[in-house]
């Protein structure tokens, strides 16, 4: 590249990153990590739910994760696994569509589903919310979002699409940067993602080798692993790697329900922690 290209590249750079959320590693702050509500507060309410959402909020925890796939029709909507039947009424609604693939259902046909019933009769009628919704009910509490791009394969275009939501619902305005994370176990669909929009900050799911985390770190701004591939060492590692915004990589720990664990791998540095129990964790972690 010419010197004369190698400077406003470089102010780019700078300015995207003046738009990122600056945070130290706990080990250097002695900060406690964020807590993340895992499907929202999915051992209060059903997961990948606007109950769930709220659950969250009213316990007072500032980032709920989600997932997102597509719809038949093109609608993206939130839910975990490939396939309704686990978390909804499907196979009841429509006995003969198995094996209930969430990409076989129209939008309007997923609506019809009873998301919380399989969970507790308080939550009888629950619906599978549409990425929209959830992201309004997310804005409605003030919360902040780690977004999962699920199956990302099995959605050509999935990564401009939810981009596009994104942007529609003001997610992508310097107000909000600091609030959304965008992740994904395929670093394909997460190097889309940054290519299609630089500035916002990525998450990879996994555990790439020390050796690989350079290469991860051109597209990644976080490395989150679960608690079961972690150590101190590791951490350090991605801590000591910079970021695509010039920034030390940041790591995020699945899925940390349990007191001791949660302290144990706090202790480790990590900058947060996914929990099906956001108040179980953040109690212990409040413990001496």
């Amino acid at each position: 590249m010419h010197a004369r290209a190698v400077a406003p590249a470089t102010a780019l750079l700078g300015a995207v990153a003046l738009l990122l959320p600056v945070v130290d590693s706990p080990a250097a702050t002695g900060v406690r990590p964020a807590l993340v509500a895992h499907r929202g507060a999915s051992a209060r309410a059903p997961e990948n739910t606007l109950a769930a959402v709220d659950a969250a909020a009213g316990l007072g925890v500032a980032w709920v994760e989600n997932d997102v796939q597509r719809t038949r029709d093109g609608e993206l909507v939130v839910v975990h696994d490939e396939s309704l039947s686990r978390t909804t009424d499907v196979e009841e609604v429509f006995p003969g569509r198995s094996p209930w693939k969430v990409k076989d259902f129209t939008a309007a046909e997923i609506a019809r589903l009873d998301a919380g019933s399989w969970f507790a009769p308080a939550f009888v009628g629950t619906r599978v919310p549409t990425l929209t919704q959830y992201l309004r009910r997310v804005e409605l509490h003030h919360q902040k979002l780690l977004l999962e791009v699920k199956n990302p394969e099995l959605y050509p275009g999935i990564e401009q699409q939810t981009l596009k939501v994104l942007g529609d619902e003001g997610w992508l305005d310097r107000r909000h940067r600091g609030r959304l994370i965008v992740q994904s176990f395929s670093a394909d669909s997460l190097r889309a993602v940054h290519d299609l929009d630089p500035a916002v900050t990525t998450g990879l799911l996994g555990r790439p080798a020390v050796a690989d985390l350079p290469a991860c770190a051109r597209f990644a701004d976080l490395i989150n692993p679960s608690h079961v591939s972690l150590s101190p060492e590791y951490v350090s590692a991605v801590h000591a790697t910079a970021g695509p915004h010039g920034r030390p990589l940041r790591i995020f720990v699945w899925t940390v329900d349990d007191a001791a664990l949660a302290r144990s791998v706090a202790g480790f540095g990590v900058d947060g922690l996914i929990t099906d129990q956001p108040d179980v964790v953040r109690q212990a972690l409040a413990s001496p």
